[in-house]
């Protein structure tokens, strides 16, 4: 259950909203324990911390030139700072309790002590994604694997959709705001303008 501050019910107990994360939970649990499920619990744990994002980071500092380093410097100092944001007083503001504990789980799993409003792992993703995407081009696949990332979180089952729904705009709307205070390194995500071609009129 979660309560405002002021002691009453909060939206997240619309019944709209508990039907979705009680639809969402259902299409998890089924999937649970087949396919690629050991490779879905792994994405979960790798982008425990932000790690995921900040190896992309790391990754891209030590291929790319100067310029990339200071923008891989920058993503991650970023990301640091939303978590801490995310994870501290905004969590703070909605003690939201985590879905029930399952048993089931057929892989080992880290048991987050936080308030399950919002997520974590998914504000950072979409902090993440947005942020590459303005550096590094390839927007659809980072914004994939920021939504995959987002899913796993459902499907292990330490967090209602809405907290996720809600971690996705929420990391979106910051690295917005990150990136309009502290813009990227000149070179990094720049667009080049279209070269425009003067059309000469035949007066002769």
């Amino acid at each position: 259950m979660s309560r405002s501050s002021a002691g009453r019910p909060s939206v997240l107990e619309h019944p709209h909203v508990t039907r979705m994360d009680a639809a969402a939970t259902r299409l998890a649990g089924a999937a649970r324990g087949r396919g690629a499920d050991r490779a879905v619990y792994l994405l979960s744990e790798a982008a425990n911390h932000s790690m995921l994002w900040h190896g992309i980071n790391l990754v891209d500092a030590v291929v790319g030139g100067p310029t990339h380093r200071r923008a891989a410097l920058r993503r991650s100092v970023i990301i640091a700072v939303e978590q801490a944001v995310v994870n501290g007083p905004v969590k703070a503001l909605v003690a939201r309790d985590r879905p029930d504990p399952r048993d089931d789980h057929p892989h080992a799993l880290r048991a987050p002590r936080t308030s399950s409003f919002p997520s974590g792992h998914a504000s950072a993703a979409a902090c993440a994604a947005t942020l590459l995407s303005r550096d590094l081009g390839a927007g659809p696949a980072w914004w994939t694997l920021a939504g995959t990332v987002a899913w796993t979180r459902i499907h292990v089952g330490v967090h209602h959709a809405s907290d996720v729904a809600a971690g996705l705009a929420l990391g979106r709307a910051l690295a917005g705001v990150a990136a309009a205070v502290w813009p990227a390194p000149a070179g990094v995500g720049a667009v080049p303008p279209p070269s425009r071609c003067r059309k000469r009129t035949n007066t002769g």
